[in-house]
């Protein structure tokens, strides 16, 4: 991966039309990003119905009965 003041040089060297389409192609990578954690909300109730309880959950375990 390249360091921060290697990819500043290398787009330091560039002709201006360049520099513009790289400053273009940062701006919709920052709009991307946005986007995508916008997509990643969570939602209340999205996993209603994804798990079912046993009806006796509340119920004591076989195998804490000696400690009780």
């Amino acid at each position: 991966m390249m360091s921060d003041f290697q990819l500043y040089s290398q787009i330091s060297s560039l002709p201006l039309e360049m520099k513009k389409q790289v400053s273009e192609f940062i701006a919709s990578l920052k709009k991307k990003s946005t986007v995508e954690k916008k997509n990643k909300e969570r939602q209340f109730g999205y996993a209603k119905g994804f798990f079912k309880m046993a009806d006796d959950f509340d119920e004591p375990l076989e195998d804490f009965k000696e400690y009780m």
